[in-house]
């Protein structure tokens, strides 16, 4: 069951991460809304609301998580870059992917804001400074946490969720 929940393992938070580590981060999140894209391409509704695993999410409810939880990671890289290591606010994921819209709506719709919000947090990366990544927040479960490991924890945060689905389309055969 772990091996479903994480196709490319648990995510292991690196101390720093060296340029090219930074730089491979960075193409990840900007590669993530194309191979969320092409992961979900030609599923019908009914594929989509298929669970990933056994009392997993559906497709559909990975696909609107993925931008719901990237958008509080690009807020809260904001708030790191502009306030003295802020404390930042948790939200209930797991409520968030059983709300109506979440459960229901054209994936679409999610698939374009992650384009919109990858863009600019891409390009807000793309832009720091060498202290800014050394600057960090309180993060209400993972405890300090600097602008790099959070820049390298949702570069894997999408990678993750893309592998589930690529898994699901593997053993279901809906390659």
């Amino acid at each position: 069951m772990d091996k479903l929940r994480y196709p490319i393992g648990r995510f292991s938070r690196p101390p720093v991460l060296s340029d090219a580590e930074r730089q491979q981060a960075i193409s990840a999140l900007e590669e993530a809304p194309r191979r969320v894209r092409a992961a979900i391409l030609g599923l019908s509704d009914e594929q989509l609301d298929t669970p990933y695993r056994p009392g997993g999410w559906t497709v559909r409810q990975l696909v609107h998580h993925i931008p719901d939880s990237h958008l509080n990671a690009y807020t809260r890289m904001k708030l790191a870059l502009t306030e003295d290591e802020p404390v930042i606010r948790g939200y209930d994921e797991k409520h968030w992917a059983e709300l109506p819209e979440a459960r229901s709506a054209p994936v679409e719709v999610s698939l374009d804001l992650l384009d919109a919000l990858h863009a600019r947090w891409v390009l807000a990366a793309r832009a720091l400074g060498p202290a800014d990544w050394r600057r960090s927040l309180k993060h209400h479960e993972l405890g300090p946490l600097t602008v790099d490991a959070l820049i390298a924890l949702y570069a894997w945060h999408g990678r993750h969720h893309t592998a589930q689905i690529n898994a699901l389309r593997q053993r279901e055969g809906w390659l």
